[in-house]
């Protein structure tokens, strides 16, 4: 499998996180009772899953990669999806923050909450598209020969080693559960 193709599996993984996001985000606005515990578990998702897996592929080999190829580091693709990736970030801490203090009974951080989770489903659902569309398919041109076999080794190394068995299981799981309890 090469390594765009992995990439863009994961994102439908995360494609999924955003659709529960938006409806425990709606859910929450209507009144509805929505436990402050699924936006801290949808954090730890996207920080362990989106970031800790994802982004990190990206950050550590696909984006010094393109750049080994031509492609400048400043000024162009890859440092929109870098300012993204830090975008993003932004948008879970304050989601996680938010919900915290909720679940410690702050009911004004109810705003908070879904504003971050909407803010961070808008963000990346445009990433995820100009990645899948532009930056994958750059990518596949550029990067060619040993580099390729060696970014997607790369890619390989990290599944096995640096995120450890279970992992993508874990995560997984973790999804499917945060999936059944937004559809409620």
């Amino acid at each position: 499998m090469e390594a765009t193709d992995m990439l863009m599996g994961e994102h439908r993984l995360i494609e999924r996180m955003l659709d529960s996001l938006d409806l425990a985000a709606d859910s929450l606005d209507s009144g509805k009772a929505v436990r402050p515990g699924f936006f801290i578990e949808a954090a730890e998702f996207i920080k362990g899953f989106a970031d800790g897996c994802h982004h990190r592929k990206e950050e550590g080999y696909l984006f010094p990669a393109l750049i080994a190829a031509g492609m400048p580091r400043d000024g162009g693709p890859v440092n929109m999806m870098l300012y993204e990736h830090d975008q993003g970030r932004a948008f879970t801490k304050a989601m996680r923050e938010a919900a915290e203090g909720l679940q410690s009974g702050d009911d004004t951080a109810k705003a908070a909450v879904t504003q971050n989770a909407r803010g961070y489903v808008a963000l990346l659902r445009t990433h995820i598209h100009k990645e899948d569309m532009i930056l994958f398919r750059m990518a596949d041109q550029v990067i060619q020969g040993e580099a390729r076999d060696q970014l997607t080794a790369d890619f390989e190394r990290v599944e096995r080693e640096d995120t450890g068995a279970g992992v993508h299981e874990k995560y997984l799981a973790m999804l499917e559960g945060l999936e059944r309890e937004a559809r409620g």
